[in-house]
């Protein structure tokens, strides 16, 4: 199995302090665009998409500043596919940082208002788009489905390759990662490995019962992974300049960028948990660096972040 993403020491004062083993798992820097895991859920779901000759195109959901509608609208380019995205919000955002590259790469943009946009997985909301888009496959937000928990269990594969662990770190949003990892860990050989998924939205207790039903039967068993959901930093896209310090100074010490709206969220509850002891002595942690890097640029242009401290993101220039 040829292997995606590298897998890197990392280091830092606080890991040898508390005697824990820390990797990296990059699947930050899989392609420059289409990063982390959105790489891995839109793998097989465009696979799909490419094989079936009946179809128009591919349909999915996003905010103004999604990862997800960014990956999406130039792995479409890449592969020539028709795509639509629905937007929750006002069609000013259609010029920001991350909607204005969707646009540039041919994605038909959609602007709703949040009370549309909540109705996403009502089947008769659905039927309705499937009229107005016919034949085009409708992927959920955040590219979450049996396509993309298939494209995710493959870290699990790549890690037991490249290393030995015991615990395996992830950020979660949807809750398509947990689940791909949940997956994957239990299609390997041998014991399963601890996973931990960070929320990092408030009130995500209702993500379990989301990760139960994207698991296959097989998986449903898997019994030691947690969502730990106290992490969040205020909300969704929420965090303090103490929060965003925090983690530029992480940056540096290790020489990762990490964002703070996903795996940011995952370093800083990383670093609480290792100072309340939460890890044994000699444990063997990967991070699951999930990629995201893009929505800086839109942080930025709102004035949330610094350019000078954090830097735009890289984009194709020219196609």
């Amino acid at each position: 199995m040829t292997i995606l993403s590298k897998l890197q020491p990392l280091h830092h004062p606080l890991f040898t302090q508390h005697k824990v083993q820390v990797q990296i798992k990059r699947d930050d820097i899989i392609h420059p665009i289409i990063s982390g895991n959105k790489w891995r859920k839109l793998k097989y779901n465009l696979a799909h998409i490419l094989q079936d000759k009946n179809s128009n195109g591919v349909l999915s959901f996003g905010g103004s500043y999604s990862n997800h509608i960014h990956a999406l609208a130039f792995a479409c380019y890449q592969q020539k596919i028709p795509c639509v995205g629905i937007i929750r919000g006002e069609e000013d955002y259609a010029n920001n940082f991350t909607l204005s590259w969707a646009k540039h790469w041919g994605m038909a943009l959609h602007f709703v208002d949040r009370k549309t946009y909540r109705r996403r997985h009502d089947t008769d909301y659905l039927l309705q788009l499937k009229q107005k888009f016919p034949h085009y496959f409708i992927v959920p937000e955040g590219g979450s489905n049996t396509f993309a928990i298939t494209g995710v269990a493959e870290i699990i594969k790549e890690l037991n390759q490249q290393t030995t662990f015991d615990t395996l770190i992830t950020p979660t949003g949807s809750g398509g990662t947990l689940a791909g990892l949940i997956t994957g860990d239990c299609q390997s050989k041998g014991s399963l490995h601890k996973i931990l998924g960070v929320a990092v939205l408030k009130e995500a207790e209702y993500l379990i019962n989301d990760i139960h039903k994207l698991l296959p039967n097989r998986a449903k068993h898997h019994n030691n992974w947690t969502l730990l959901t106290d992490f969040h930093r205020g909300g969704y896209a929420k965090f303090s300049q103490f929060d965003a310090n925090r983690i530029l100074e992480f940056n540096h010490v290790t020489e990762v960028d990490f964002e703070p709206v996903y795996s940011g969220k995952m370093i800083l509850a990383f670093l609480d948990l290792l100072e309340q002891g939460y890890f044994s002595k000699g444990e063997r942690i990967v991070l699951l660096h999930t990629g995201g890097m893009q929505g800086i640029g839109g942080m930025i242009e709102r004035g949330i972040l610094k350019a000078d401290q954090w830097g735009m993101p890289k984009q194709v220039n020219s196609l």
